[in-house]
């Protein structure tokens, strides 16, 4: 099983509060940047053998709320160069993953951009990422549209590095995008750049198990899946006042759900937003106990 870290911007929040600002995760790596490898450095030393680049907001819709969209390729570059010296310094084998994130708002296939602003977007990301990663991750896809953005992108640059799909489900656990497209559409949808693993993310982990027992079928590749502990009601952005409520997972409901998964077909395990080094240090803990 390769196990994943979990949460990045609440880790980093968690640590200096003071520094939150609309530019989320990505305010650290311009006056934090060694508390950003100091969270990478904690997952890893948790038992992660994969960390994702802190990179899901160094994106103009964040960044031009300071002012700061000509720092974008400086930014990405600074992600990619602290992830790999934490792997670097652990002395561990651990995978590097690009994130290639949503471009506008999570969970929002209606405030998806046209394709002539998204791609070149994410152009930048992975030309910038890619001298630092060992794959990407195109995560929190919320829709079809906002996962063929990625896919042209990569297509484009004639990227050679694996790619993992990545997609946030609908909770009500009817196997839906949060577009409403079911997951045998995305899935269909994404052949062309054949991704080497499929999960969901950023998502209630009871939608998550509805979506393996479909996902399995599909597939012969790896699958796995990093939930939330957020219900996200619709309408919710960052920046509104549309509140979202934490559900109940503690950790010992964690590592349920991981062996459930894992009874699934699930070879991929981790942890998105409110899911800290502690979950990952217990399902490490577990893994090698069985």
């Amino acid at each position: 099983m390769i196990l994943m870290d979990g949460s990045m911007g609440n880790e980093l929040l968690a640590r200096r509060s003071d520094l939150i600002s609309g530019l989320w995760s990505a305010q650290y790596l311009i006056d934090a940047p060694q508390l950003v490898k100091e969270v990478h450095l904690e997952y890893i030393n948790s038992g992660a053998d994969l960390i994702i680049t802190n990179t899901y907001s160094t994106i103009p819709s964040y960044l031009s709320k300071k002012n700061a969209v000509d720092k974008m390729p400086a930014l990405i570059r600074l992600a990619g160069e602290l992830a790999r010296e934490a792997v670097q310094d652990s002395k561990k084998e651990v995978i590097v993953a690009g994130s290639l994130p949503p471009l506008e708002e999570s969970y929002r296939p209606d405030l998806v951009i046209d394709s002539e602003e998204a791609v070149p977007i994410y152009e930048t990301l992975v030309k910038e990422l890619t001298p630092y990663v060992d794959i990407f991750i195109c995560e929190t896809m919320s829709s079809i549209k906002e996962m063929q953005h990625v896919m042209q992108a990569l297509h484009n640059l004639d990227n050679e590095k694996p790619v993992w799909i990545a997609w946030s489900l609908k909770e009500d656990q009817k196997n839906k995008l949060r577009s409403g497209e079911s997951i045998k559409e995305a899935f269909k949808a994404s052949a062309s750049i054949e991704p080497e693993a499929y999960l969901f993310n950023c998502t209630d982990p009871n939608a998550i198990t509805e979506g393996f027992k479909e996902l399995k079928e599909l597939t012969q590749k790896p699958i796995g899946g990093y939930p939330n502990v957020f219900n996200v009601p619709d309408g919710w952005t960052l920046d509104n006042d549309v509140q979202v409520s934490v559900r109940d997972l503690s950790v010992e409901k964690f590592l349920e759900f991981a062996e459930e998964w894992r009874n699934l077909g699930a070879s991929i395990i981790g942890g998105c937003c409110g899911i800290g080094p502690k979950f990952i240090k217990a399902l490490a803990e577990k893994n090698k106990s069985t």
